[in-house]
C-alpha cells in the first residue's frame, strides 16, 4: 500500500461529486483540494502544487483538455481525467494529451482508488529510477531536477512529452523498451492501443533534435517487432 500523506485537487464543477471525493478518498488518507471551475483550478494547482490532479472535461471557463495542456507546460504531475464522455475519441484525446488516466462517470469509489494508487506508483516508480538527479553521457546531459537538456554542450528546448521519453530511455540504457513500456512510462495509460502511435510519432521528434543524423539514428535504435533501445554513445 502506499503511503496516504498524498494530496490530491479534484477541478469538478459539479459541487454534488465533489463533496463525494472529499469524502471518499479523506477516508482514505488523502489531503483532497476541490476547484469548481478550470481557471480556478489552474489557479489552485500552481499554489498548492499536488501529488495528483482529478480533472473533468466539462467545466467552465476552461475546459478539461487545455488545462492539461497547461499543466504538461510545467509539470509532470499525474493526472486522471474523470468524465461522463466516454466516447473513444474523448479518451484518445486525453490519453494522447498526456493524461496518465481516464475514467468515465458514474464510478465507484473502489475503482477510483485502485486507479489513484496505480498512477501514483507509476510516478514513484519513474522518479526514483535514477539514483542520481543528473544523467550525462558523451552527448547528453540531463539534470532532472531543473528538468534542464545539454546535447552537445547546447541548450536543448524539449516538450513535455519529449523530455519524458528521452528521460525513460536514458534511465534504461541499452535496454529494450516497448511501444507499451514506453507509453506507461511517459504517459501512463494502460496501453492503449489507439494510442501507440503517440510513442513512434514523439520518437520522431526527439530524433531530430538529439540525433546527428536523423536518417541514420545512432542514439534511438529501432528493434523492428519490439521497440526502442537507447545506446549511450562512447566517451
Amino acid at each position: 500500500m502506499l503511503e496516504k500523506s498524498r494530496s490530491i485537487l479534484a477541478i469538478e464543477d459539479d459541487a454534488e461529486i465533489g463533496g463525494i471525493l472529499q469524502v471518499r478518498l479523506g477516508s482514505e488518507g488523502y489531503e483532497v483540494e476541490i476547484a469548481n471551475s478550470g481557471r480556478t483550478g489552474l489557479r489552485q494547482f500552481f499554489e498548492s502544487r499536488p501529488d495528483l490532479v482529478l480533472l473533468d472535461v466539462g467545466l467552465p471557463e476552461i475546459d478539461g483538455f487545455e488545462i492539461l495542456n497547461r499543466i504538461r507546460e510545467m509539470s509532470d504531475t499525474p493526472v486522471i481525467f474523470m468524465s461522463a464522455r466516454g466516447g473513444e475519441e474523448d479518451r484518445v484525446r486525453g490519453l494522447s494529451g498526456g493524461g496518465d488516466d481516464y475514467i468515465v462517470k458514474p464510478f465507484g469509489g473502489r475503482e477510483l482508488v485502485a486507479r489513484i494508487e496505480a498512477v501514483l506508483r507509476r510516478s514513484v516508480s519513474s522518479q526514483t529510477s535514477t539514483s542520481n538527479d543528473v544523467y550525462e553521457d558523451a552527448r547528453i546531459r540531463m539534470n532532472f531536477s531543473s528538468h534542464d537538456v545539454i546535447i552537445d554542450g547546447d541548450p536543448a528546448y524539449l516538450t513535455a512529452y519529449e523530455y519524458r521519453l528521452l528521460k525513460a530511455l536514458v534511465t534504461h540504457p541499452n535496454q529494450v523498451l516497448s511501444h507499451s513500456q514506453l507509453l506507461d512510462l511517459v504517459w501512463g495509460t494502460d496501453a492503449l492501443e489507439a494510442a501507440l502511435s503517440s510513442v513512434r510519432l514523439y520518437i520522431g521528434y526527439l530524433r531530430n533534435k538529439i540525433e546527428s543524423d536523423r536518417s541514420k539514428p545512432a542514439l534511438i535504435e529501432t528493434i523492428r517487432g519490439f521497440g526502442y533501445r537507447y545506446r549511450p554513445p562512447a566517451k
